[in-house]
């Protein structure tokens, strides 16, 4: 049967060549890189020049960069740290009124699970919501900022919708309050250009497995001179930040990936809008009722997340992995929820329409014939589906 991948968002293939980085590092290189003998000097090397790639992908400096095991790390690294320090600053002035973060509707669980977890221990956190395309106004992040604010945490893209936020806008507002400025950047890194000075951060959080390195590596961006309390407590390593024997092999991987995607960011970017906008397209014109959410906004040039009105979005997903075809509905942490989408009903979806809705992700390898496969086989499985779907018969989206 032929198989074609369309959850590049969930995650990404290790590239061949990010796997022949690694693989030194997990047979001869076995070296642990806090040794001073040559065994460690040469896993130290591949510590630092990951850090040197990692470092310009962002346009940052080397060792503004800490490695963590992932999105969900430094999220929470950024997040508690941030309020960590400012808390015990605010201590020491005597300041009055619980620490306070904004933050969006439409973040990451990784995110807006730890601003909650926050607001159990009396820290204040305002949810600012989006517009129909999924777009934050930075007028709202400016009027939602109080004397006792210490951080503002907006994502770059959203996982979902691939909306891409106005990041810049709001990084000037928020140098202007004088308040940290943390991104989660998993959606973006290794898409699209990302410049931590243009965008005005003073913290932004990546995932290798997101752009063809290894699960289970990514990295923290710290700007220079930010004040953050460190998560774990062990031996030196990155500066205290992030302590525990480095993940060499890993860490080797995601260098070698952001390489890649520094080398090729504009040619593999272009290539895929094209071919974003035809499934798009070809699934509009083939599946009756059918539309592209948030389709208005600036977006990630692979992320379409489709509408198919009287289905169950699962039910979807089950049948077309059945012919072939590997989408999602959302979130890959999020699958199996109950609950719609987070991210489609804060955009004024009904419960009903989120549950609806596909995403489909594309990929630095994805062809023209894995689109020409999706345009045959999503609209045989939605007509397919129609006609055992009690609720498109009852008229919600029925011709």
């Amino acid at each position: 049967m032929n198989r074609v991948y369309m959850d590049h968002n969930a995650t990404t293939p290790v590239d061949p060549a990010v796997l022949d980085a690694m693989l030194p590092f997990l047979s001869s290189d076995y070296g642990n890189a806090a040794s001073i003998h040559s065994f460690g000097q040469k896993a130290r090397a591949a510590v630092e020049s990951a850090r040197d790639s990692v470092a310009a992908l962002l346009g940052a400096r080397p060792q503004e960069i800490v490695f963590t095991s992932g999105g969900t790390e430094s999220d929470n690294h950024a997040i508690f740290g941030i309020v960590g320090a400012a808390s015990a600053a605010r201590n020491d002035v005597a300041a009055t009124g619980p620490a306070h973060i904004i933050t969006t509707a439409i973040e990451h669980e990784a995110v807006l699970n730890t601003c909650q977890a926050l607001e159990k221990s009396g820290v204040a956190v305002t949810y600012l919501s989006v517009d129909s395309a999924g777009l934050v106004d930075p007028e709202s992040v400016r009027r939602a900022l109080r004397p006792e604010t210490v951080l503002i945490t907006v994502m770059h893209a959203n996982n979902e919708l691939g909306t891409i936020q106005p990041l810049a806008e709001i990084g000037k507002i928020a140098a202007a309050a004088d308040v940290y400025f943390h991104t989660d950047a998993v959606q973006s890194a290794g898409k699209i250009p990302v410049s931590v000075d243009q965008l005005g951060v003073d913290l932004l959080s990546l995932s290798g497995h997101k752009f063809y390195a290894p699960k289970g590596v990514g990295a923290l961006y710290i700007r220079s001179g930010t004040r953050l309390r460190q998560l774990l407590y062990g031996g030196h390593h990155q500066r205290g930040f992030r302590p525990g024997t480095e993940n060499v092999p890993g860490i080797a991987g995601l260098g070698k990936a952001a390489e890649i995607a520094k080398n090729s960011l504009a040619e593999t970017a272009s290539r895929m809008e094209v071919l974003r906008n035809r499934i798009e397209r070809g699934l509009l014109e083939r599946v009756p009722q059918a539309r592209v959410n948030a389709a208005a906004a600036p977006r990630t040039p692979n992320t379409a997340n489709i509408l198919f009105p009287g289905l169950e979005g699962e039910a979807l997903v089950i049948a077309l992995d059945l012919k072939g075809l590997a989408c999602s509905t959302g979130a890959a942490c999020s699958s199996g929820a109950v609950e719609p989408s987070h991210v489609l009903t804060a955009i004024g979806l009904p419960p009903e329409d989120a549950r609806a809705s596909l995403r489909f992700s594309l990929g630095r390898h994805t062809t023209e014939a894995d689109i020409n496969f999706s345009l045959e086989v999503v609209p045989a499985a939605v007509a397919q589906l129609r006609e055992l779907s009690p609720t498109y018969r009852k008229g919600a989206g029925a011709p």
